[in-house]
């Protein structure tokens, strides 16, 4: 891509640019979306197992998991269809954000890009790591919720309504895992100290607490501290490391 001189560009180059990194991160899910559907029914024996473990806890039954259902006669094909996309955001991850990184990167001065091409890969082992944990929390969250039903009735769940569910918990916590990395790389670039990254921490602190409270789809406090605990160690972390490359970069200067 050619930019002009210290990378400004015209309003519409910059949409071009936006849509040329969309179209391949498109493609970077569509790739990771077909082992989605190749490997369909080991991800969703993956994905059913903590509603089916309940149930053979319950019931001591282990053939099949009558908990969940399928719903109409295209629900089988259009819950494929949204595992194999969900499967392909995850996967994809290492290519939509290097398609990120390129959209900005045009912007930032040569020592500027050098941080944000460490920025993409340290994101995607957090992104990963986070998806990871949720994966882990998974069925301690569906265990407390589904402990909800009353014992005279039994809860029937429709798949595509719990592969939502699980998508919004794996997604907001790989995300919520890359606050460490933005705010390093913008403390990297010169933008934010690391001094005043701590000074405004108890907004922060709330503000992260919020975030948990209204992104985490089980809305239980188990959940939400579990999110909001790792998010506060990672922001005091960040802010930390900013305030010693700060002042380990002032020594040099001096």
């Amino acid at each position: 891509m050619s930019t002009p001189e210290r990378g400004r560009m015209p309003l519409l180059e910059h949409f071009r640019e936006l849509r040329k990194r969309m179209f391949r991160a498109a493609l970077g899910v569509l790739v990771g979306a077909s082992v989605g559907w190749i490997f369909y029914d080991r991800i969703v024996e993956k994905l059913s197992h903590p509603i089916c473990a309940l149930r053979l806890k319950a019931t001591g039954v282990s053939q099949g998991c009558g908990a969940l259902y399928v719903n109409g006669v295209l629900g089988p094909l259009n819950l494929k269809i949204s595992v194999a996309i969900f499967v392909g955001i995850i996967l994809s991850a290492p290519m939509w954000l290097f398609q990120l990184w390129a959209f900005v990167s045009p912007a930032l001065k040569r020592e500027e890009r050098k941080y944000s091409l460490g920025f993409l890969f340290l994101a995607t082992p957090f992104f990963i790591a986070g998806v990871w944990f949720a994966y882990w929390l998974l069925p301690i969250a569906i265990e407390q919720i589904m402990g909800l039903t009353p014992t005279s009735l039994s809860n029937l769940i429709r798949f595509d309504e719990y592969l939502v569910f699980v998508l919004k918990l794996l997604l907001v916590f790989g995300i919520a895992f890359e606050l460490p990395v933005f705010l390093l790389a913008l403390n990297l670039m010169g933008v934010v100290s690391g001094r005043s990254m701590l000074k405004p921490w108890r907004y922060v602190v709330f503000g992260i607490t919020v975030f948990s409270a209204v992104f985490v789809p089980t809305g239980d406090p188990f959940t939400m501290l579990l999110l909001a605990i790792p998010m506060w160690f990672f922001y005091f972390g960040a802010a930390l490391i900013g305030v010693l490359h700060d002042n380990g970069w002032k020594i040099r200067k001096s």
